[in-house]
């Protein structure tokens, strides 16, 4: 039936070279019950695995009836598992999205067994197994048993000539253990069953033979047997995946994560919302654009980013007026790509901004990403709060929201008088209650017009509210919030991780702690303005320094700095999010962003002439570019309507590139949380054509979701747009999404999630067997 002829398996790390499999011959008859016993180690796994077709052997020869193996290609080994090999795993390794029937009845699926067929086969291997009351469960309401049982159910649905069963019984208790032993040796007088075990009891009490083995060889056989020669009497019939099973499968997987699946649809669809809002309101920016060039322009600050916009070299593309007589094209990148650039925001630039003129600009704000460790008495206890306007009890808060909301990273930051006093605020905005800030530890409130607070930071700062509720200005002016340093909020464990300490009262009398006050409710003055700070709390830019200068020497930065882990969650980073989480603690001292306030356009003037004075004589690299919003807006009038649909369309076309990256990382996740899984298909004999198109379908039904979610709210947008144009221009109508534009879109948005998602699903394709379903 089955003969092992001097097989060898040797593994090789650097220098050491462990034998597996060291010459082994062995043959095994149609029907027996064979145990393999040996030490951990000794190859008995390997033996299984190369017998069942998951792992290959360097040289010798594996013969099914007569049949050499040597000239075995992928197709037919995938064929031989699906057809002649049964597994039973230890772990069961079912598929948790999948219902008992399913399960048992994948093999099948792969075999191109019909629908009526699986189900009475499915049906009749879970009545032998004893789970007739159990069939339309799921594998999460069993006990071990249950499942292993299962599992062996699923193993000979298919009918298989060879039953291959790995310690079956070394996650069940020994009653059970007995229970599914007396099933496998019922499943021996009809078949093959090899079975490893490390169980000698169960072994010599339940099998007709025993095989000891270690060291890669074969010890001892209690019952040996010598395979005559014969011809070959082996058939193999090639399986396939059809697409509807790849998509069933990607269907159940994508519906047990219904809160991820929602957020990366409404993700990847932003890009597509985007681009058919841009498109759908191109007829109406100009007008737009020139009804809010208003008074407020000028209150917009010269923004210098980490990552810049150099709006003359983006217009550039836009001024030649007449057509060209050459009768050739000229590859170019977009104005949109070559107008951005990384600046270096380093020591000496923060220098020479200090040292701008104080009468061009009074106001300077200089932005840290560094996090904050708050917490605040609420009752008679310490709770961790912050300035976030994340909602803390939505169950699809993003992870920045998250992040935001636990670091203590959010509120908005106004400048600093460069001649000391408060000038931005008391010129833009209006003390209802309290008094303007002082000092760096002052922080404020600030309402809309109608002195709403968003509820959202309310409840961060550990206010029970809910929403309409109304509270008195003396409950909110004089509240206080402890700031604590990272040595004193972070714990070091013994695995060299750090979590925040969970003594909170006694981290709010910590010597480096300090206490930051609410001093008053704030309100923008003009009517005609929203104001440049958001609802919630507002507080110095001076204050994010002092946070950075207190933190970037603390243990965990330095621990963060030296590890390629995360070192709160000891999770692998790449190096975005190391950087990231250096910035969250204050590790990174480059300011995320300075925004310069001149009061006047011709101030303004000056601010921008000194600094393209600093770019003077440098290279194009080592110039920083900043944003000069107000004038841009102003600047951009006169017929020039189509380039700026071009620019947005560009910009919007840049979240679905971001969206495609993002479903490659998403299906790459799927992968890595699915390994298992792919094991598992392998051993049922699925091809790596048919794991690709599992993994390709999930990207199809997420790509085409994202798409179609994108053009209903992009459609559903309209209404508002075009409501809140007709009160502002008079114009009625102005956006109307096209019928065509919006199938291309989907299209669109399917194709590249596909695109993105195809290299993680041929990395999941690729992945061995035997190494698979070890994955935990």
């Amino acid at each position: 039936m089955l003969e092992l002829k001097h097989i060898k398996k040797y593994y090789t790390v650097g220098a050491t070279t462990t034998k597996a499999q060291d010459d082994v011959s062995v043959a095994f008859r149609e029907q027996e019950f064979v145990a393999i016993l040996g030490p951990s180690g000794s190859g008995k796994t390997t033996m299984l695995n190369i017998i069942g077709g998951l792992d290959r052997y360097d040289s010798g020869d594996l013969l099914i009836k007569g049949k050499s193996t040597k000239d075995f290609k992928d197709a037919d080994w995938d064929a031989y598992r699906n057809n002649s090999v049964g597994f039973i795993f230890q772990s069961y390794n079912l598929i948790s999205h999948l219902s008992i029937m399913d399960n048992v009845e994948m093999g099948m699926t792969l075999s191109g067994v019909s629908a009526a067929e699986k189900k009475r086969r499915a049906e009749d291997a879970l009545i032998r197994v004893g789970l007739k009351e159990h069939m339309h469960k799921s594998p999460q309401q069993l006990s071990g048993g249950q499942m292993q049982r299962v599992a062996i159910a699923r193993a000979i649905a298919n009918d298989p000539e060879i039953l291959l069963a790995d310690e079956p019984t070394g996650a069940l208790d020994s009653e059970t253990s007995e229970e599914i032993m007396k099933l496998i040796r019922d499943l021996a007088k009809e078949r093959l069953v090899i079975m490893v075990t490390h169980n000698p009891d169960l072994a010599k009490k339940y099998a007709d033979r025993v095989i000891e083995f270690a060291d890669g060889q074969i010890q001892r056989d209690s019952d040996p047997y010598a395979e005559a020669p014969q011809a070959d009497q082996f058939k193999l019939n090639h399986t396939k995946m059809s697409y509807w099973t790849a998509l069933k499968l990607s269907y159940n997987n994508i519906r047990t994560k219904k809160g991820r699946t929602f957020l990366t649809v409404f993700a990847s669809s932003i890009g597509i919302i985007s681009i058919a809002v841009v498109l759908a309101l191109s007829n109406g920016f100009q007008k737009q654009i020139d009804k809010t060039q208003s008074e407020a322009m000028a209150s917009m600050p010269v923004t210098i980013s980490q990552t810049g916009t150099d709006t003359s070299s983006m217009m550039t593309g836009t001024k030649t007026k007449t057509f060209s007589k050459a009768q050739h094209i000229t590859a170019e990148k977009s104005d949109a790509e070559k107008a951005q650039h990384t600046n270096k925001l380093s020591a000496s630039y923060l220098d020479y901004i200090d040292q701008m003129p104080k009468k061009d600009a009074k106001n300077i704000a200089v932005t840290y990403g560094t996090g904050m460790n708050l917490i605040r008495k609420v009752g008679a206890s310490y709770k961790t709060v912050s300035f976030s306007t994340a909602d803390p009890d939505s169950s699809t808060m993003n992870y920045s929201a998250m992040m935001s909301a636990s670091t203590g990273v959010g509120g908005s930051v106004y400048p600093i008088d460069r001649n000391g006093g408060q000038s931005f605020l008391k010129t833009y905005y209006k003390v209802i209650a309290g008094a303007y800030p002082k000092t760096t530890t002052d922080v404020v409130l600030v309402v809309n017009k109608d002195n709403s607070l968003d509820i959202n930071a309310l409840k961060n700062l550990g206010f029970t509210t809910k929403e309409g509720q109304q509270l008195k200005f003396n409950d909110l002016v004089g509240t206080k919030v402890q700031l604590v340093a990272n040595d004193d909020y972070y714990a070091k464990l013994p695995t060299g991780t750090f979590m925040p300490k969970q003594q909170l009262d006694a981290l709010a009398t910590a010597p480096k702690t300090k206490t930051l006050t609410i001093t008053g409710i704030l309100r923008v003055k003009s009517k005609n303005s929203d104001g440049l700070l958001a609802s919630g709390v507002a507080y110095s830019a001076a204050l994010t320094k002092s946070v950075l200068a207190a933190n970037r020497d603390s243990a965990i930065v330095s621990a963060q700095k030296a590890s390629a882990a995360n070192v709160i969650t000891g999770q692998a980073m790449n190096v975005t999010t190391k950087n990231s989480v250096l910035t969250s603690l204050g590790g990174v001292s480059t300011p995320t962003s300075i925004q310069i306030y001149p009061t006047s356009f011709k101030l303004k003037d000056k601010v921008l002439a000194y600094l393209d004075r600093y770019n003077q004589g440098k290279a194009k690299a080592d110039q920083v570019i900043y944003t000069d919003l107000a004038g841009t807006v102003s600047d951009m009038t006169g017929g020039l309507m189509d380039a700026i649909t071009y620019v947005l369309v560009a910009f919007a076309a840049i979240s679905l590139v971001t969206s495609m990256i993002m479903i490659a990382i998403i299906t790459y996740t799927s992968v890595l949380e699915r390994t298992k899984e792919i094991g598992v298909l392998k051993a049922l004999g699925a091809r790596k054509k048919d794991i690709t198109r599992v993994f390709d379908a999930e990207t199809f039904i997420l790509g085409f979701g994202a798409g179609l979610f994108g053009i209903i709210v992009a459609w559903a947008l309209t209404f508002p747009i075009n409501s809140v144009l007709a009160g502002v221009t008079g114009l009625s109508g102005v956006a109307q999404l096209n019928p065509v534009h919006a199938i291309v879109l989907v299209i669109i948005s399917t194709i590249l999630t596909i695109l993105g998602g195809h290299v993680p699903a041929r990395m999941a394709a690729k992945k061995d067997a035997a190494i698979a379903l070890r994955a935990e």
